[in-house]
């Protein structure tokens, strides 16, 4: 028996050399005059920040917060939902008429042997 082996050829050894792309200036560079600036001009002074966006953040974090929160709730009470439901329809595939959520007895006062 013979074994078939693919016949290699010098074109299939090639290596590509690829060469990472240079741009001009960066995204989002801005002209820079002063050597304080070169040295770091995405740095803000303390004194530039502001009480007001620490306080905007701040709310904005408690809002998302709270998003997040009614979402997971939301959630919850979707699955339930679906889960009660399929269970009812389970019951009533099965053939039983009797698939109605009932409230349990504790929840009725005893009767008294003279109502009945």
């Amino acid at each position: 028996m013979t074994s078939q082996q693919p016949t290699v050829t010098d074109d299939d050894h090639r290596v590509v050399k690829f060469k990472p792309r240079a741009l001009a200036k960066p995204p989002g560079a801005q002209s820079v005059s002063t050597h304080d600036e070169v040295a770091a001009p995405n740095l803000v002074p303390h004194a530039k920040i502001e009480v007001s966006d620490y306080r905007h953040r701040m709310l904005m974090n408690i809002a998302a917060l709270i998003f997040t929160l009614l979402l997971t709730g939301i959630g919850v009470w979707l699955a339930t939902t679906i889960t009660e439901l399929r269970q009812t329809q389970d019951c009533l595939m099965v053939g039983r008429r009797d698939c109605s959520k009932m409230p349990p007895l504790r929840a009725f006062p005893p009767r008294s042997a003279e109502s009945i």
